[in-house]
């Protein structure tokens, strides 16, 4: 074969290789070319929320020290198609501009609260528009725990006196002194408090009817009364939590679940100080808040399964800093939360020091982790937050601003 045939036969060759190396890379880049999500997908690591010890550094005890969220989902226009109808600012209503306090929804979606002008309580109606709850002023009142499913309330006074007031029949109830922390049973009937007597072996853990009779002991408190949370959960199950377990670490403590009648719960390990709590509305998860050096001592929300063989277990950090009073429940999977935009260094400590903070307001479903952002209309300091599931809507109180705002979700 001639010179000439193998340089054409080898140039030939070449461009073949060449044209066929070309349409490889083409199919390669063709199948891998990423497309660009619609509106409303879910930004993260699948949307999938994982339970403590799936993922993360281990820490003694399988504690994952940090573990990845749900993602959350991000402005309108920021990842191209339709956005999804939270993205869309939501106006706020003012709902009434008395000076209200000791807000509250009850089992009907009604908001309560008292007035400081006058010092009466108020139930928003049907229609909108406050209307008293009773004729009697209360004035000077210091505190109020509300009943679940009943309009009725502790109210507590400087002076230490404390009463049950039934707003339905008008009924007034005194209650002892050296009562406090009082929570209300689920259905209302009974509430329990710490009794704190001057001896630490009369210091009991008690349940009442709401009446004032049938005070039982529930268990000692001794010198432990700072460290049991009342607490009542909606499955009746645990009435109370107590920080009094075994110590774990430097930051991490063993929470107990205190029920009715002696029993020998399981309990749960939070990772921090300064915990907070808030029962799901069924009372088999519970929500806190807890801060720690790992957080800068910046309050962390978790959740945990709470009742029956469940407790303790799928205890997951949702990756938001913000404390449970400033969440609310919607169902077991679903939750509201305010979470300030900014939180300096040892917030969780000194939740004072963030009192002026705006806040962004977002749902989160708890079996994916994933958090979805509700623009309001204009900044809001967020103080107390209640979901009245009737009407599907949120109530709010500002810092900043007298009376109570509604978001109709």
């Amino acid at each position: 074969m001639s010179p000439t045939i193998k340089r054409i036969l080898l140039i030939t060759g070449l461009i073949a290789v060449a044209a066929l190396l070309a349409i490889g890379l083409y199919l390669v880049f063709k199948k891998t070319t990423v497309t660009p999500p619609t509106g409303g997908e879910p930004v993260g690591e699948g949307g999938q929320l994982p339970t403590a010890g799936e993922r993360g550094e281990q820490a003694p005890g399988g504690v994952v020290t940090e573990i990845p969220g749900g993602g959350v989902l991000p402005p309108a226009g920021s990842i191209g198609g339709a956005a999804p109808a939270y993205f869309k600012p939501i106006p706020v209503e003012k709902v009434t501009s008395d000076f209200s306090s000791y807000t509250s929804v009850n089992a009907n979606g009604q908001l309560r609260y008292q007035n400081g002008a006058d010092g009466k309580f108020y139930r928003i109606g049907i229609d909108g528009k406050p209307t008293e709850m009773a004729d009697q002023v209360f004035y000077n009142v210091q505190n109020v725990t509300w009943a679940k499913s009943k309009d009725k309330a502790v109210l507590e006074y400087p002076d230490g006196s404390k009463i049950i007031y039934d707003f339905d029949n008008k009924k007034q109830v005194t209650l002892p002194r050296h009562w406090q922390d009082f929570s209300f049973s689920p259905d209302s009937s009974e509430i329990a408090a710490k009794s704190l007597a001057l001896a630490p072996e009369n210091r009991w853990l008690v349940v009442s009817k709401d009446d004032g009779t049938g005070t039982r002991l529930i268990e000692p408190l001794g010198e432990n009364a700072d460290k049991v949370i009342m607490s009542w959960s909606p499955s009746r199950q645990t009435v109370a939590l107590a920080q009094t377990g075994q110590p774990v670490g430097a930051d991490r403590r063993e929470i107990l679940f205190i029920g009715l009648n002696g029993e020998n719960f399981k309990s749960t390990i939070v990772e921090g100080a300064d915990f907070m709590p808030q029962w799901s509305t069924t009372g088999k998860k519970l929500l806190y808040s807890v801060d720690s050096a790992r957080s800068d001592f910046k309050p962390e929300l978790w959740v945990v399964n709470a009742y029956g063989e469940g407790i303790g277990s799928e205890r997951r950090m949702l990756e938001l800093n913000t404390w449970a009073n400033k969440c609310t429940f919607a169902d077991d999977t679903t939750l509201f939360c305010a979470v300030p935009r900014e939180l300096p260094t040892g917030a969780g400590m000194s939740p004072e020091i963030a009192a002026d903070t705006a806040d962004d307001l977002y749902k989160i479903d708890l079996r994916t982790g994933l958090k979805t952002s509700i623009p309001l209309d204009q900044n809001y300091t967020i103080d107390t937050l209640s979901f009245d599931g009737v009407n599907n809507k949120l109530f709010f109180s500002d810092h900043h601003q007298t009376g109570v705002f509604g978001v109709s979700l």
